[in-house]
């Protein structure tokens, strides 16, 4: 026989019917030989302990995975990075009860078993071994629940960012041997006092349990006392540099700078706003004066005498104004650059101007110091320096005033 019979062969094998002779009551339980028995209306064999093992399996499966998932997240509460300068405290995820945060050594979060309320059942744990020496930007970033934040001694860096948008924020407490840096009445400074860092976003809280306001008040139940002692701030004379985001989102109505002012940083003076009512705010820096006094320590105003000569505008001598220094302050009226300033950031006064039906309010004209080529040639300036308005379809930017006067009052 050929190869190609014998192939022929096996495929006619294969092709062949095979025919089952089944009774027709034992279709559905007729066992083929050498195969297993049909399970039709039958219990599959230790099928309960399966069923039981199975669901075990998942209960074990998914706790496991909730509780490596909270542990995750119970590790990831303080999160510290080694620097050449030692410990950088670099990422805080709030537990969402944790309302007070000591920045000076490395912390961890340690639950309490049995405790189920989720305000009592941990405890920060510090290990005074390893102390923080920086902290990097952002790394509060948006929190909405800390309220007092205490530096350590040990703290040499702290980047201007560091706390941005910290809404809950009423003041920053350093520990007075620390070398780099202090506070002023819940303020940060740097520790000579020529850098104001950080004006925390929620000041205005502290203040008013300070001097006896046993609320917030809304815009048509302020008082000139309530004015003065929590809407209106003043910069020490030390100070020459207001930091990046310093003021930002701050509730102040007024600010008195020092004539020795040399550099307003980016976003320094940014959307400052007061609550309405429960449901908004609204812009709420009306006025920056200057004043001239050298010995000016007291950052509460009491009065305009109090730190001697005061004109309105930005300081004499003031060089140096970062992108969006005072933008989205809408209720600011008057801006005046004095001849000493070198840089305007871009959008330095963005959003400082609006349209109330056809009535232009805020700042409708930029009043400059020096004349239009001094101020064209010699100073920097960046895009859309100058605040803009809705104009037909486009953007009208508002007009400047060079070679202008300050403005007496």
């Amino acid at each position: 026989m050929s190869k190609k019979e014998k192939k022929q062969k096996k495929v006619d094998a294969w092709e062949t019917d095979v025919h089952l002779d089944i009774p027709e009551d034992e279709i559905w339980t007729y066992q083929v030989p050498g195969l297993a028995a049909p399970h039709i209306n039958k219990p599959h064999k230790y099928y309960s302990l399966k069923k039981i093992v199975f669901i075990l399996v998942i209960i074990v499966a998914v706790s496991l995975s909730i509780y490596f998932s909270v542990m995750a997240l119970q590790n990831d509460t303080f999160e510290y990075t080694e620097t050449e300068r030692g410990i950088e405290f670099s990422k805080f995820s709030n537990t969402g009860y944790l309302y007070e945060l000591d920045i000076d050594y490395v912390c961890d979060i340690e639950y309490i078993a049995g405790n189920n309320d989720p305000n009592t059942n941990f405890k920060v744990v510090k290990d005074t071994s390893k102390p923080i020496t920086s902290v990097r930007q952002f790394t509060l970033n948006c929190d909405d629940k800390i309220k007092t934040i205490r530096i350590g001694e040990n703290v040499e860096l702290v980047d201007t960012k560091a706390f941005y948008s910290c809404w809950a924020l009423q003041n920053i407490e350093v520990d007075e041997n620390n070398p780099h840096y202090c506070d002023i009445d819940g303020v940060l400074y740097n520790k000579d006092k020529t850098e104001v860092l950080c004006y925390p976003c929620d000041h205005d809280e502290y203040l008013r349990q300070k001097y006896g306001y046993e609320k917030e008040l809304y815009k048509d139940e302020v008082t000139p006392e309530y004015q003065r002692d929590i809407q209106t701030y003043v910069v020490p004379s030390t100070v020459v540099k207001i930091d990046e985001m310093c003021f930002n989102y701050a509730n102040l109505r007024v600010i008195y700078l020092p004539e020795g002012l040399k550099t307003i940083e980016t976003l320094a003076i940014f959307k400052l706003h007061e609550k309405v009512d429960q449901w908004g705010t609204t812009p709420s820096l009306t006025d920056i004066y200057t004043y001239k006094s050298d010995e000016v320590s007291d950052t509460h105003f009491t009065n305009k005498k109090a730190l001697g000569e005061v004109y309105k505008s930005l300081p004499e001598g003031l060089e140096y104004i970062g992108s969006d220094a005072l933008s989205y302050n809408q209720s600011l009226s008057y801006v005046y650059i004095p001849e000493s300033v070198t840089y305007v950031g871009h959008h330095a006064f963005w959003d400082t101007v609006y349209k109330d039906g056809d009535t232009l309010k805020g700042v409708t004209e930029m009043y400059v110091a020096v004349d239009e080529e001094t101020f064209n040639n010699e100073i920097e300036v960046g895009d859309d320096w100058r605040p803009k308005y809705d104009y037909f379809l486009f953007k009208k930017a508002v007009d400047v005033v060079y070679s202008a006067e300050r403005v007496t009052e």
